[in-house]
């Protein structure tokens, strides 16, 4: 375990709202360093000063929590890239990249693995012996360098996310598990989301609830309702896309000709700081518990979050000062604050 802090997560959440922050594979691919399409961490072994910069970034605007940078860092898609043969090494480096960062601040270290697309629920029981063994290795390997709870995310499969979760109990860490949300209601293998996380509740999760997919319109309805119907601690992290009504995904969203906008066409539908900040203070009267942010998420939006949670945050030091402008002045900002107000409504 990280010697790194004597507050694990547990003991943060009993005590309030922990802000996390996500987002890094889509982040690192706008900077040139991930390629879009297989989405693999390659960046993690070939530009690990990038890696360590961007979680610098999120420390500093207000992120209590380094990821380990293991999104697709599973067998099945290095394979796609040719990178399999990396794959001990890119997980165990990922890792002290997120602790060598977190040292810079009282930060934790999450370890993370995900939806692995070899989960069939049709096969259940071949495709779980595949998933259990790709999670079984991660975590050994994020284990012996050091994390203080796992994050199972991106979850399309209940049968899959409570293979997880009972890899990370085995392990007696703490066990954050969230669920995708591409379906309309419901998990790939039938389940309600609500009822996905009353079941992972029950199994011993701490912390369970949403992440990725869905923007704020869309995500904390049912985050509302997961929250009155379980005990544990929620977290919800959307992505910072105007998802809506119609198109209620990000992979859902449509530009004006008709074509699909995920993932290279997103830029015109991204929300502005204003609409990310009013989502945290949403959310946090609503009893979510870990507040964070998905793909797409950038530090500026996590400072937007943090400030709008009531933190003065490192990078707080450069936070907008309208007033100082020369030709906008503060009339600007008091447009900005009526803006926040409204979308609050």
């Amino acid at each position: 375990m990280s010697n790194r802090t004597t507050r694990g997560i547990l003991e943060r959440l009993k005590n309030g709202v922990v802000q996390g922050a996500e987002g890094y594979v889509f982040e690192l691919e706008r900077r040139g360093y991930i390629k879009a399409g297989p989405y693999v961490p390659e960046v993690v072994l070939d530009f690990p000063e990038a890696v360590k910069e961007l979680h610098r970034e999120f420390l500093r605007a207000g992120s209590e929590v380094m990821v380990a940078l293991t999104y697709y860092a599973h067998r099945e898609k290095l394979k796609d890239v040719g990178r399999e043969n990396d794959l001990e090494l890119m997980n165990r480096q990922a890792v002290r990249l997120a602790n060598e960062v977190a040292r810079e601040g009282d930060a934790l270290v999450a370890g993370n693995i995900c939806n692995t697309w070899a989960y069939d629920p049709h096969n259940a029981q071949e495709s779980s012996r595949v998933v259990r063994a790709m999670y079984e290795e991660q975590l050994r390997w994020a284990v012996e360098e050091g994390i203080d709870f796992v994050i199972s995310e991106t979850n399309d499969y209940l049968g899959e996310a409570l293979i997880a979760l009972e890899v990370i109990k085995q392990l007696k860490l703490p066990a954050m598990v969230t669920l995708a949300s591409v379906q309309q209601s419901q998990t790939r293998d039938g389940y309600d989301y609500v009822e996905a996380c009353r079941i992972l509740a029950d199994h011993g999760a701490d912390i369970v609830g949403l992440n990725c997919d869905r923007g704020p319109e869309t995500m904390l309805p049912i985050i509302e309702n997961i929250r009155s119907a379980v005990s544990c601690y929620v977290a919800a992290q959307p992505v910072p896309y105007k998802t809506n009504a119609q198109y209620p995904t990000f992979e859902s969203l449509r530009t004006n000709n008709g074509e699909q906008a995920f993932p290279l066409l997103l830029e015109p539908f991204l929300c502005n700081r204003f609409e990310m900040a009013a989502f945290a203070q949403k959310a946090q009267a609503m009893g979510v518990n870990y507040v964070g942010i998905c793909c797409g998420g950038a530090p500026h939006y996590v400072r937007a979050m943090a400030e709008a949670l009531g933190r003065t945050v490192p990078a707080s030091k450069y936070s907008p000062a309208m007033e100082l402008h020369p030709v906008l002045g503060s009339d600007v900002e008091e447009k900005h604050k009526g803006f926040l107000a409204d979308w609050k409504s």
